[in-house]
């Protein structure tokens, strides 16, 4: 009966050291995300405002309001 209270305690904290690894695996996924997303925004953004200004331009010559900055 001792042993079997041994093991169940034993496989109680494996769970449990696992979830705080798991936890952390999770935050560094959640960072290296994030970590991408900005290195593509700060890539890209220049050619998204320009084709943004572009098209606000665009839209700016055949209705005759200056609405572009």
């Amino acid at each position: 009966m001792v042993d079997y209270l041994r093991i169940m305690l034993n496989a109680r904290l494996a769970k449990m050291d696992e979830r705080g690894a798991s936890a952390v695996e999770y935050g560094l996924l959640v960072a290296g995300i994030a970590a991408v997303i900005v290195l593509v925004v700060v890539a890209l953004g220049g050619t998204i405002k320009d084709a943004f200004s572009d098209t606000c331009n665009a839209v700016d010559g055949t209705t005759g309001t200056a609405a572009c900055d």
